[in-house]
Formats: C-alpha cells, structure tokens, sequence
C-alpha cells in the first residue's frame, strides 16, 4: 500500500508508541468525561460553560495530567487527537470554534495565525507561562510567532541521524554519510516532503526555508541521486527498524532517538554539523474559542513545573519549561539527546510557513523525487 507524503506533518512516533491503547482508553475517558467526538465537534451542549476542548497530538500528554487538572479546576475537558497538523488544519478551518486550545506545530501555528483562525493569549491568566518558560524558547518561537502573542511553548527538539555503533564504527557528524554508498539499503528517510529536503538543503549549505527555486531544484537532484541508497521512506518504522538492526542510520526526531538508544544502548544520535531543525510544539486558543477563560487555566496548568515535569517523563520530549528541572535527577539533565547545548551548533532553524504557493512547489519536486 501506498504511503501518503505529508507535506510538513513531524512524524513523531512516540505519539504513536501506543496509539491502539490510547484509542481504546480515549473511548473509555470519553464516555466518563460526557462524550468525546474524534471527528470535531459541530455544536456545542447548550451549557457547557464547565467545559474545555482540547485537540492535542496522539499520546502527547500524561493521562494523569488530565485528571489533576479537571480535579484542580473544576472544568470538564472534553479531549480529542489528531495524527497531523494537515488532518488538523482544516478541522479548524471549517469551524474554528469547535476546539479551544491546541497543540499545533511551529510552521502550522504561523499558519493559523495567517489564516485568522487564532486569538491573541491574556498572559495575564498565565502566570507560570512567563515565570517557567525559557527565554531562548520565546525567542525560538518568534520564527513563526514573531510578536508571542499567539502561542505557548510546550515541547521542543530536534532532528538528526540515529546510528547503529554496534554496526557503524565510525562516529557519525555530518549529513553527507546518508549519501554514503557504503550504506546502501541500510538508510531510512523521513516520509515528509520538508524534513526530507531539510536534510538535503543543510547539506547543500542552504536555509531550509528557502523559496528559491534553483536551491530547491539542486537539493531534489540531490535527493533522487540518493534514493537507490534509502532502503525505506518512513515515519515512526524508523524507531522499529532501527531497534530491530534492520537498518544501520536514520532520520528521526530527539525524543523517538531516546526512547530507541533505552530500547538499544548501541544506539547514538547526532546532530549534523551542517545544521539542522529545532521543532517547536505549542499551545494555541482558537480566535472563535467559547472558553478563553479555561482555556488560559489549561496552558497555565501545563506550564507547571511538576506538570511540565510530568508530561516531559510520558512522551519522551524536552520541555523548555526551566521551573521542572527541579524535578528531574542528574542523568536526565545532562541528556544531550533531549537537553543538547544549541549554541554549539550552527545553522539551526526553526520550519516557517512559506506560503500555498511554495507548499505546492515543494510537494510537486517531492512528487518528481517519487517517480524518478
């Protein structure tokens, strides 16, 4: 079967880790918190004042974390997953009303902002947001949020080469080794058109924002002389393959490389020295949203220290929240998979949204990728 190329969705696998358990539970939580529905919400109940809806990624929060929240508050959250920012886009879209807060990525949330699907955030209900919240984090996210008045930072990390050491002797540096014909068959690749060329356009020296044409059209020339190289295009397989020794090197995100090196301690990752992507996952409430109020109290909650703490231990990924290293023991702090000093790499970017015009240029290259 065919996969479907997403244009710029981060395929985290962790969300995913135990994606049919969390669907079973989701049923279960749904029907204890009044009804939950997977596909939006069309209307709302005629006195839902108590309520809060929440669209967050798959397996991208602590259940627990839910529960103390609607225990503290006194709000009913009324929660729902999505697996892409593209599936989650256009729910919005239709009827921005029909969420209040969620958890999009840093190019979608420019997105939004742009499409006029998001309100401005009353910081003054949020007092752990600006108490806990890194610095280099609000600046991080004016890539995408240039004024911060759109989104809270929740999640961050980055993207690089996980590597076999019991395969591989060498230690790997550099993004050029995936081009490497010694490791034919045994490279896996992103399935997402932007982290694809992201790989190649750093290797290339360009910005991996770029919107001109002659960088885009060398970095897919790039990439289609790679392809007899890349034993599969995936999304969260590379955490399987990798663990399994099917493959040698891949493409994947901070948080999937360390849950992969707990499951296989001859697992190392790096981040090229070409550069790379610095991701960014946050909070937004939708412009239409009914329940500002709860909604603030929501994002307030989750910028916790012990809150940030434990939402940081279930998924896996870093959190810019500085009020919950307290909580965390030596070992986690000097991680430099998930905690990895930024300014001792260069060329580091963040995805910004460049428009329909150029989304659809990057997927029809990525389309002469596939059937070359």
């Amino acid at each position: 079967m065919e996969k479907t190329f997403s244009l710029t969705d981060k395929a985290r696998g962790s969300r995913f880790r135990r994606y049919a358990a969390l669907l079973t539970a989701a049923a279960v939580v749904c029907s204890l918190l009044g009804g939950c529905v997977g596909d939006g919400h069309s209307s709302h109940p005629d006195d839902d004042s108590n309520r809060l809806y929440v669209y967050n990624w798959g397996e991208y929060i602590d259940p627990d974390v839910i529960d103390e929240f609607e225990e503290e508050t006194g709000y009913n959250v009324i929660y729902d997953v999505f697996e892409t920012n593209e599936i989650m886009y256009p729910k919005i879209a239709a009827d921005p009303s029909q969420y209040d807060v969620i958890c999009p990525s840093d190019y979608m949330i420019a997105k939004m902002a742009e499409s006029g699907l998001l309100g401005e955030l009353d910081f003054d209900l949020m007092p752990n947001v600006k108490a806990n919240i890194g610095e280099e984090f609000w600046e991080m996210s004016r890539d995408f949020d240039p004024e911060n008045k759109y989104s809270v930072p929740y999640t961050w990390g980055t993207v690089g080469i996980l590597y076999n050491t019991s395969l591989i002797d060498e230690e790997i540096t550099s993004w050029d080794v995936l081009w490497d014909p010694g490791y034919n068959d045994e490279i896996l690749m992103q399935d997402s058109v932007r982290d694809l060329f992201m790989v190649a356009l750093k290797k290339l020296g360009y910005s991996m924002n770029t919107v001109n044409l002659e960088e885009l059209e060398e970095a897919k020339n790039l990439l289609i002389e790679q392809k007899p190289l890349v034993q599969a295009y995936v999304v969260d397989e590379v955490r399987d393959k990798m663990v399994a020794s099917e493959s040698k090197l891949g493409v994947i995100y901070s948080g999937e490389a360390e849950f992969t090196r707990e499951e296989n301690p001859d697992m190392a990752y790096c981040i090229p020295e070409e550069g790379t992507n610095v991701w960014v996952d946050a909070w937004v409430v939708t412009k239409d949203s009914r329940h500002k109020k709860a909604a603030a109290a929501w994002i307030d909650f989750m910028s916790r220290g012990d809150i940030a703490y434990k939402n940081f231990e279930y998924i896996y990924y870093s959190t810019p929240n500085t009020a919950a290293q307290q909580y965390m023991d030596e070992e986690e702090l000097e991680n430099e998979v998930l905690f990895p000093d930024l300014s001792k790499h260069k060329n580091l970017e963040a995805y910004r949204y460049l428009g329909e015009d150029v989304e659809r240029l990057y997927y029809n290259l990525w389309k002469e990728i596939k059937s070359a």
